[in-house]
């Protein structure tokens, strides 16, 4: 596969009652497996212990730049294999969370990052924050995942988003519907306060409502998986690892 990989970390702390998230994996918290795989189980623990409200947010100077792209070049297509269901999987947890979700975006949210901010029930964002699913623009398309998050959460504007594949910052983050507030300082703090009103509301008729709401959109991840296999080749095809090569070339250059 290329190359040896640190294992990627997810940290827990408690805020009150709200457990904050915080992505540490690397510069600008890149998605590979192993991190899109503690996510998964990291929410999957948390469900089964209550369902209490979460923050998630990002270490450093990134919420997540998305995939590791150059894990998907070293790796190809044995490992985009494990890497799209992975990214499915992640997704699903994190958007069909039963207890209040509340991103604190505190830089980059790009492709995956956005898939993954999106997946929360509140977004605050940074005001200098950039956030946008440019998977278009990188050459890749989307599972129906995170396909299906983008489409619940940005509604009418989705088509924009996704086939514009452009970043956004503040007031347009929040006109695209990726955001819902400006925070200027003290970003986590804010998100606690905003996940600990959540929290207020009686739990069953919060879990009963946003179950019903993302209805829709959860039975299309599930019916998903002929369209997911046409997105695993893809992601595993040698032309798109070659333009990815590039991509992650000219990131180096700049």
């Amino acid at each position: 596969m290329g190359g040896r990989y640190r294992v990627t970390v997810i940290e827990i702390e408690a805020a009150g009652a709200i457990r904050v998230l915080t992505l540490s994996s690397g510069s600008v918290n890149a998605m590979d497996v192993e991190l899109l795989e503690e996510l998964t189980d990291t929410f999957g623990e948390l469900q089964r212990s209550g369902g209490g409200a979460v923050v998630v947010t990002g270490a450093g100077r990134a919420f997540s730049a998305g995939v590791e792209l150059k894990r998907v070049v070293d790796g190809g297509a044995a490992y985009t294999d494990r890497l799209v269901p992975a990214l499915s999987e992640a997704f699903a947890a994190v958007f069909s969370y039963p207890g209040p979700t509340v991103a604190a975006i505190n830089g980059a949210a790009i492709a995956g990052g956005c898939v993954l901010a999106c997946a929360c029930d509140r977004r605050l964002i940074g005001a200098q924050a950039q956030i946008g699913a440019s998977e278009v623009r990188v050459g890749v398309p989307f599972p129906v995942a995170a396909l299906e998050v983008m489409r619940h959460v940005c509604g009418d504007r989705a088509e924009e988003v996704l086939l514009g594949g452009r970043l956004y910052r503040g007031d347009e983050a929040i006109a695209h519907r990726l955001a819902h507030r400006v925070v200027a300082d003290d970003l986590v703090g804010a998100a606690v306060a905003e996940a600990t009103d959540l929290a207020g509301i009686p739990a069953d008729a919060y879990r009963h409502t946003k179950a019903q709401l993302r209805a829709p959109a959860l039975a299309r991840m599930r019916e998903g998986g002929v369209i997911d296999d046409e997105v695993r080749k893809l992601w595993g095809a040698d032309e798109t690892r070659r333009r990815l090569a590039d991509y992650v070339e000219s990131l180096r250059r700049r």
